[in-house]
This record gives structure tokens, C-alpha cells and sequence, in this order.
């Protein structure tokens, strides 16, 4: 199932806000449990995010060929890599 524009309003909306730590991880998960999600540091992640917040880099992931990637266009996303990104 793609990501919809109303999904990614959502995830952006809770990933803007200023208190998003490591518990916005599980409250996507509920609310979007048919989305695969990973979490990870952003230094683990080389390609170019789909989004950047202040605590976040969203990265959407392709997972229809069996082979995982990553990719930039939210109608072939199954899921959603959040790369954390270090406190300055």
C-alpha cells in the first residue's frame, strides 16, 4: 500500500513538533501500522531524504520487489525509514 498526501501530512505534522523524540517512533507505528518502519541515525543513511525535520530525516522505502530501497516517490513507498539526527 503507497503513502497517501494525507499520511505524509500527518507524519510530518507529528515529526514537526517541537517536543518529537524517540516516542514519536511508536505513535507513528499505531497510527500507521499498515506502513513497515525503521528507525535508525541519520549517518546510516546515504541517499537524499524524501523530508527533513529538526530531529528527523524521513526517507520513504520501496519494499514491492522483495528487495528493499529506497525511494523518492511516495506512490511506491510500503514504509518509512526515520533516520534520527544527533543534537547539535
Amino acid at each position: 500500500m503507497a503513502v497517501s498526501a494525507d499520511e505524509l501530512t500527518e507524519i510530518d505534522r507529528l515529526l514537526s513538533a517541537a517536543e518529537a523524540d524517540g516516542q514519536v517512533v511508536a505513535e507513528l507505528r499505531r497510527r500507521f501500522p499498515h506502513l513497515s518502519w525503521t528507525a535508525c541515525d541519520a549517518s546510516d543513511v546515504v541517499e537524499t531524504p524524501f523530508r527533513a525535520h529538526a530531529r528527523f530525516d524521513v526517507h520513504l522505502l520501496d519494499s514491492v520487489d522483495h528487495c528493499a530501497r529506497i525511494t523518492g516517490d511516495p506512490a511506491h513507498a510500503t514504509g518509512i525509514v526515520l533516520a534520527k539526527r544527533r543534537a547539535p
